[in-house]
């Protein structure tokens, strides 16, 4: 990994961010965990409703509290010791996520480690997901939507912090990046994104590439002339 040698002039941390889900993974992990949870009886049927309702509001661009949804899917966890919620989170992962990762999206990072960049994963996601595929994939930070834990070890159902989505995005890899490296001693080299929700981060960047985008983002890149990658 890069570093800094104290020196003044040292070579500024160059970092490159890419998005999990629809990006660095085809599909959504937080909506293939819900229809884990359900077929695995540990959801209720009226919260799953209430997910979905959020989801159609999502889809129109509604404002929505992502908090809340994040609350209503880590109701299967809530009272649960950490590390079981963990373990299964990651072999959620294994049996369920593993196989959409995109070749392209390990290419991509690969490239950018040889050329002497830090890879990190920015996602909405919970935490372990994130951290069992750094176990597998060329990337070497990450941050993600963390849960709070309860004084007796057990998982609650709020977020801890503000869930890592749309514009926090950015605030979430600043906060990182200035607590590794420093306050002035990185910078945002690229970043890859596929949901309109990405723009800000992606804007941020010296280089920013829009991953099978939506419509939204498609309509972005094309007036900015961003890359648009078909992976």
């Amino acid at each position: 990994m890069p570093h800094t040698d104290g020196s003044t002039n040292a070579a500024p941390v160059r970092l490159a961010v890419f998005d999990f889900d629809g990006t660095s993974i085809e599909g959504n992990s937080p909506v293939l965990l819900v229809s884990y949870l359900l077929k695995q009886k540990m959801l209720k049927k009226r919260i799953v409703a209430r997910i979905l309702l959020w989801a159609a509001a999502y889809k129109l661009r509604l404002p929505q509290n992502e908090s809340w949804v994040r609350g209503l899917v880590f109701s299967a966890f809530e009272g649960k010791p950490v590390a079981e919620v963990d373990q299964f989170l990651a072999d959620f992962y294994d049996t369920r996520i593993a196989k959409r990762f995109r070749p392209q999206a390990d290419e991509a990072m690969r490239k950018h480690q040889a050329a002497g960049d830090v890879v990190v994963v920015v996602s909405a996601s919970f935490e372990p997901i994130i951290l069992r595929a750094m176990e597998h994939h060329p990337f070497t930070m990450q941050v993600s939507t963390r849960m709070k834990v309860a004084p007796d070890g057990t998982y609650t159902r709020q977020v801890e912090g503000e869930p890592i989505e749309g514009a926090q995005k950015l605030v979430a890899v600043q906060e990182l990046a200035d607590a590794e490296f420093g306050p002035g001693k990185w910078e945002l080299v690229a970043a890859y994104g596929d949901h309109h929700s990405d723009r800000t981060i992606l804007s941020a960047a010296e280089q920013p590439y829009a991953v099978d985008p939506d419509r939204p983002l498609t309509r972005t890149a094309r007036r900015l002339g961003w890359p648009i990658l078909d992976w």
